[in-house]
């Protein structure tokens, strides 16, 4: 299988979960990679963090988020 260079990866991914048909999640696929419940706003990291960046992962989370949101916002929004 080829490797995908990141620059053709898209920034933000919505996807689903037929065992949990109520929830719809953003996938961001820069780094930090997570996966954020739209639905709740719980965010699952694909990352791990050493002590020191955890700080600033979280300092900077919420603007990463935000952007998410956004993301999600403006795709539904283009569909309706």
């Amino acid at each position: 299988m080829s490797k995908i260079k990141n620059e053709f990866l898209p920034k933000y991914l919505i996807a689903d979960n037929s065992k949990h048909p109520e929830s719809i999640y953003v996938v961001h696929t820069e780094y930090p990679r997570f996966i954020l419940n739209v639905s709740n706003d719980n965010i699952y990291w694909l990352e791990e963090f050493s002590k020191e960046d955890e700080n600033e992962i979280l300092d900077t989370s919420e603007a990463w988020i935000d952007n998410a949101l956004k993301f999600y916002d403006s795709e539904i929004r283009s569909i309706k």
